[in-house]
């Protein structure tokens, strides 16, 4: 059995758009996630340099000495992304993107340093990150 397939050019006039038709115009979509570690994903704005977990008592024995707390509400700026802190969580804007820190988060900083130290069920979570210089 042969099978013979063959192109065949169709010529087809254009057709003018309906009137009542508006062309949607999309830009890049948005994203938006809930994760402790949102502000790791954003190499552009922060550089992670140490994540520590373990019991309170045993994180804070690994605080950069000379930071300070960022009381809540603050708005933080580091490239092109946009901390806003609030009373116990925060969120980060990049763009249209958006990433939700949950609870129960604290932010500190000093010369050169951001730290977000997280407490969630009796374990603690700090991460700190510097100013990223891409």
């Amino acid at each position: 059995m042969r099978i013979k397939i063959a192109s065949v050019d169709v010529t087809v006039p254009p057709k003018a758009a309906d009137a009542t038709t508006v062309p949607a115009t999309r830009g890049a979509p948005e994203f938006f996630a809930s994760a402790p570690w949102a502000l790791s994903a954003l190499p552009e704005c922060l550089t992670q340099t140490s994540v520590t977990h373990g019991s309170l008592a045993f994180v804070r024995a690994h605080l950069p000495s000379g930071l300070a707390t960022v009381p809540a509400p603050a708005t933080l700026h580091y490239g092109n992304c946009t901390i806003r802190v609030r009373s116990d969580d925060a969120y980060v804007t990049r763009g249209r993107d958006r990433f939700h820190i949950p609870p129960h988060a604290r932010f500190l900083r000093g010369d050169g340093t951001l730290a977000l130290l997280r407490t969630q069920d009796g374990s603690a979570e700090l991460r700190t990150y510097s100013p990223s210089k891409l």
